[in-house]
């Protein structure tokens, strides 16, 4: 970074960012989190973009700002300011009773102008802005009721298992919140009624076999201390967080891609990794082309069929 008071200029490609007040504090220290300002958010997502662009390419964001910091005013924005640069993507699409003008991130200094923004997190649709309505991601969200990481542990085995006897392929991720999202890649398609569809019976299917431990239960006063096996991201709009996007929680955690192996890394949490670490695990390649195994899901719901009996 380079500039004067008040501001830097941070080169990203053929592109010059200005970073306004760098030394502002986004994340306060305190206890064993570090402290971390705009600088250090938009260091890292310099570093992380060659990993983290092509999970955002081409897809519609809802971004989480936090201009005061995390302990501040929480904006969800969803349409695109009229003052972002020109040369940043838009995309506008169908919402009930009109549209919305989305940002697409498809370059690292639009990244860095996010940053700049204060978007903390940055959250995308699970199909991309030329097919909207036919996913290329299924998601599920292993939500544990309180902060017991080793129930995500195991609902994670168990759902892997399930997914192996159903042939398809799924990678994992830290959410660098609480839990896990478990991600199957589609080959785009079928729409969202029916890969949410496909998704409930899954997930119903774990909860039948495991009704002590696990639940689809969407209210939280239904469940007790049983993990929620949350599938509500698969629908047109919604969104889930990205790979390698930071979270404002103290520390910065960030939402971490790991390899199934590293699930029995008794070190593993939903917040293992930070902005201090994150890209030495993005280095690893641990989804290795596997996102590019997108299935059809007609296969797999005979077999699930067939199990269920």
């Amino acid at each position: 970074m380079s500039g004067g008071s008040g501001t830097r200029r941070v080169r990203a490609g053929r592109r010059t960012v200005e970073v306004h007040r760098p030394d502002k504090v986004l994340f306060p220290g305190g206890g064993d989190a570090k402290e971390y300002t705009k600088a250090d958010l938009v260091d890292f997502y310099r570093a992380v973009a060659p990993f983290m662009l092509p999970h955002l390419r081409g897809r519609p964001l809802m971004l989480e700002r936090h201009p005061d910091g995390i302990d501040g005013p929480t904006f969800m924005q969803k349409n695109t300011p009229d003052h972002y640069p020109e040369w940043i993507k838009r995309v506008e699409l169908a919402k009930e009773g009109g549209t919305v003008c989305h940002t697409v991130c498809d370059d690292t200094a639009t990244l860095l102008y996010l940053a700049d923004q204060a978007s903390i997190t940055l959250h995308r649709w699970l199909s991309g802005a030329d097919s909207a309505d036919h996913p290329d991601r299924l998601v599920f969200d292993l939500d544990p009721s309180g902060d017991d990481f080793e129930a995500v542990r195991e609902a994670a085995r168990l759902l892997g298992e399930l997914l192996d006897e159903l042939e398809l392929p799924s990678a994992l991720m830290t959410t660098g919140s609480r839990g896990l999202h478990v991600i199957v890649p589609l080959n785009g398609r079928h729409d969202f009624d029916e890969v949410r569809a496909f998704a409930r019976d899954v997930a119903d299917t774990l909860a039948e076999a495991h009704p002590d431990r696990l639940t689809t239960a969407a209210r939280k006063k239904e469940r007790g201390e049983r993990l929620y096996l949350d599938i509500q991201r698969n629908a047109y709009a919604q969104t889930a967080v990205a790979p390698y996007t930071v979270r404002p929680r103290p520390g910065a955690p960030v939402a971490t891609p790991i390899t199934w192996a590293q699930l029995d890394d008794p070190e593993l949490g939903a917040r293992r990794w930070t902005v201090a670490d994150a890209v030495e695990q993005a280095r690893t390649n641990p989804w290795s082309g596997l996102l590019s195994r997108g299935r059809a899901l007609g296969p797999a719901w005979r077999r699930l069929n067939a199990l269920r009996g």
